[in-house]
């Protein structure tokens, strides 16, 4: 696995819901990462892939308020984690799916299902299935044999279906089943079933990009100064 950065400044913005125009109404997780990442303040930096940058979007919007600090840890993780290689969007999708499968509702089941298959089947089209890949789908379907039965029965209904493409499109809709099934699943800690999912999209994504290094060239004149920040944490 390749390294990705790790320093935490001393002062750094309340995350919180949605977008933000500057630091002092607090930032977003995608916001602050443009920040330590010396680009200019956005939830859309250059410095993160961009299927991973919407899932961190969609963790931070849909954890609690409580919750969303343990976030912070995870913002230096996805600086520099970049780059056109399909699987990326292929390997977030997965995990997202098949964390978020066996909490869901049965519904949302089914549509994660279909998505496990086209992920799997897209890994292998790619030449990129693992065992590690293999596991993760097989694992969730063992906890809900009927909505694979159903997601089976489904495909193969769908006669277009094998020639189908796997698009950013497909990534977020796979993504917002995903996170939206934790946030309102019925288990005891759905904030850290979030965090989970993050984390270990990020080190599946770290596996496959090359970490690239923050323009430190813009930093200084991207970066706003923490004493203008009037909501930080220390």
């Amino acid at each position: 696995m390749k390294q990705i950065p790790s320093a935490m400044p001393d002062v750094m913005p309340v995350l919180s819901r949605g977008k933000h125009r500057n630091p002092k109404s607090g930032g977003c997780f995608m916001e602050f990462a443009s920040y330590l990442a010396g680009e200019s303040w956005s939830d859309h930096p250059a410095c993160t892939h961009p299927v991973l940058a919407s899932l961190a979007r969609m963790v931070n919007d849909c954890t609690s308020d409580d919750g969303r600090s343990r976030l912070t840890e995870l913002i230096p993780s996805v600086i520099g984690l970049r780059g056109d290689d399909p699987r990326v969007e292929v390997l977030v999708s997965l995990r997202a799916a098949a964390t978020a499968f066996p909490a869901v509702s049965l519904e949302r089941q089914r549509a994660l299902a279909v998505g496990l298959l086209s992920c799997q089947r897209n890994l292998a089209l790619l030449h990129a299935t693992t065992p590690e890949t293999e596991a993760l789908v097989r694992t969730s379907f063992d906890q809900a044999p009927n909505a694979e039965r159903w997601a089976r029965d489904f495909t193969a209904s769908v006669r277009s279906w094998t020639h189908t493409t796997f698009t950013p499109r497909s990534a977020d809709s796979i993504l917002r089943v995903s996170v939206q099934g934790i946030a309102e699943a019925c288990i005891d800690d759905p904030d850290a079933l979030l965090h989970s999912l993050l984390a270990k999209a990020i080190s599946d994504s770290a596996t496959v990009l090359t970490v690239g290094e923050p323009a430190p060239e813009r930093a200084a004149a991207a970066r706003p100064s923490p004493r203008q920040s009037v909501r930080t944490r220390r």
